[in-house]
């Protein structure tokens, strides 16, 4: 939390200063009770007399005389009903000096909380967008919402919404304890035997705070998980009549987390009533044992006279104003504990490391002009998985290279390797015989557009869409991108043409128009290496004609690297790669691949059929 709280320094020192001033000027504002009953009430008949402040007497004596002879000189002058009235309005002026500093320190704190919150919500989802493709394969999105929204508001609601009480608190203790001390030593050190049981009790209730809250939190990722998994496949939920069950996990998801939190909470709610019932009980104790002894007239060490009731009245309201912080201060302990947790998941996600990096001196990649080559590539996962193996491929400029075979024969993979979505584990890929580990990943990637079997959108209008990612795109380049897609057509029937809104992944269009909004946004680009991964896979006959001849507009004069499920779309390929269990197995274009009577010819006759 500390990198987060820095920026803030200076208000923090202004609350700090805030608080102080109000722990001091409550101090003053009770301070006004002692003369009350000394004087006005006829507690103490004793006749006060000035001391020269430069005199030899204890410095603590001297300003308790001279502050009771001015008092008393005050209501002997002025009468003591004028005296009542002056001590109130000091006392009055004292109060609202205390709530100004006590509202300032909390008005400070504000824009503290609101920045730190702001702060781990932004880095959370800058680390997300900066983390590879590969870390959310193995995380699943509904743990990734649950962190940037439910685990981030448990620490703004635990430590952050505490963070006041960490500063105030102490200060106001630790000056209480200072001014209960100056005032009696030694009854300060009696009271004090009480704090270690204190803290005992209350470390004793929070053990496992922590602990419980880790564990209601992954509860809680696991019910985003369930909502999210249930959003995406709704149709497939009907579709097989399985809403009992998956309510019936819902609901028992959802319970196991309501036990969790009630644990979570009847733990954090004890720490208010045991905080005060052992300030309570160590009031009675001091409440006690110092009316004994102003009744016996000698303190504890039995010799030395023990301090007046007023006095000792004062420092039982000193006492007992000190019990609050500390009560606020266990609150806050719990409330801390309870946020870590929260904190501790959030740094998983800020602390994963990214292994695709940019080198510290990146060569420079002025546009495409050769072409791409694999040398003895081979690429396994973490878990050892092998998917690719001694791939040896290259890809020149201007050329169509078609990449075709079964399911789990590493086409995707292949082709992700492109824009370093993933590293090799072993040989190289060079773009223009610069190795791309060695160029800026910024650099590789706007060289580049993809075209997916699934086309992403995203919730925003059309215009906006297919501007993705060109900064200062005109109406006019929108309007041309959309045309070569086949697009602008579909669009102008739209009642608000290019500023409709195409709803959540463009729920609101056809397959085909997605499609088609896609292709416009790599037209608009207009990269030089273009990616196509089974473009037309999903679409029916008529959206893949109209499609096909959008892509074939698109893959003019640029270099296309396609996954094909359908062979039907490459046959005019220049080179046919054929996959099979992560090694190419055949090359060639369609007429040599079906002479040579392999793999390929097997998947065109299967398709024929």
């Amino acid at each position: 939390m500390r990198q987060y709280a820095s920026p803030y320094k200076g208000l923090m020192a202004a609350s700090v200063v805030l608080n102080i001033l109000s722990a001091i000027f409550n101090i003053f504002s009770f301070a006004i009770l002692v003369p009350l009953l000394n004087i006005l009430f006829k507690v103490d008949d004793t006749v006060y007399q000035f001391i020269p402040w430069d005199s030899a007497d204890a410095f603590k004596d001297k300003v308790i005389n001279n502050f009771y002879y001015y008092v008393s000189d005050f209501a002997a002058t002025y009468g003591a009903a004028n005296a009542l009235f002056m001590l109130s309005g000091v006392m009055i002026l004292f109060t609202v000096l205390k709530t100004s500093c006590y509202f300032g320190s909390n008005a400070v704190m504000i824009p503290i909380s609101t920045g730190i919150v702001k702060e781990i919500r932004c880095r959370l989802y800058d680390k997300i967008l900066s983390l590879p493709i590969g870390f959310f394969t193995e995380e699943r999105k509904g743990d990734i919402i649950a962190r940037i929204s439910g685990d981030v508001a448990e620490v703004e609601n635990s430590i952050i919404a505490s963070l006041s009480m960490l500063i105030k608190d102490p200060i106001l203790i630790i000056i209480y304890f200072g001014f209960l001390i100056w005032i009696s030593p030694e009854m300060m050190a009696f009271t004090i035997i009480f704090a270690p049981a204190f803290v005992w009790v209350m470390g004793l209730i929070g053990k496992q705070l922590k602990r419980s809250s880790l564990e209601a939190q992954a509860l809680w990722s696991d019910t985003m998980s369930q909502v999210d998994e249930t959003l995406g496949g709704l149709r497939v939920v009907k579709a097989f009549n399985a809403e009992k069950k998956m309510r019936s996990r819902f609901h028992d998801i959802t319970d196991r987390m309501r036990r969790r939190v009630s644990r979570v909470s009847i733990r954090q709610a004890t720490a208010h009533p045991v905080s005060e019932l052992m300030g309570t009980i160590m009031l009675l104790i001091v409440l006690c044992v110092g009316g004994a002894m102003i009744i016996s007239g000698k303190s504890l060490i039995g010799h030395a006279k023990f301090m007046d009731a007023p006095t000792f009245i004062y420092f039982i309201v000193i006492l007992y104003s000190v019990i609050e912080p500390i009560k606020e201060l266990s609150k806050a302990t719990y409330s801390v504990r309870k946020g870590l947790a929260s904190m501790e998941r959030i740094n998983k996600i800020l602390e994963a490391e990214n292994p695709i990096k940019d080198p510290e001196q990146p060569l420079p990649l002025n546009g495409f002009r050769e072409g791409i080559r694999f040398q003895d590539v081979s690429f396994r996962y973490e878990d050892g998985k092998q998917v690719l193996s001694h791939v040896n491929l290259e890809i020149p400029r201007g050329k169509m290279i078609a990449i075709v075979g079964e399911s789990g024969a590493g086409k995707s993979t292949l082709v992700d390797l492109i824009p370093r979505f993933w590293d090799v584990t072993e040989g190289s890929i060079t773009l223009d015989g610069k190795d791309l580990r060695q160029v800026a990943v910024k650099d590789l990637r706007a060289l580049m557009g993809n075209v997916n079997q699934d086309p992403i959108l995203f919730n925003d209008t059309i215009f906006n869409n297919i501007a993705f990612g060109v900064e200062g795109a005109t109406e006019e380049q929108v309007i041309a991108a959309a045309k070569i897609a086949n697009a602008h057509d579909f669009i102008m029937e739209k009642e608000e043409g290019y500023q409709t809104n195409i709803g959540d992944r463009g729920s609101k269009l056809s397959g085909g128009q997605r499609q088609r909004l896609s292709i416009a946004r790599a037209i608009l680009k207009n990269p030089p290496i273009l990616i196509l991964d089974e473009a037309t896979a999903s679409l029916d006959t008529e959206s893949e004609r109209i499609v096909q001849d959008a892509l074939d507009r698109l893959m003019s004069s640029r270099t296309t690297i396609a996954i094909a499920h359908r062979l039907s779309t490459i046959r005019h390929a220049d080179e046919i790669i054929v996959m099979h269990e992560g090694r190419i197995v055949e090359r060639g274009s369609h007429e040599e691949l079906i002479a040579l009577g392999g793999y390929y010819k097997k998947l065109n006759d299967m398709q024929a059929l």
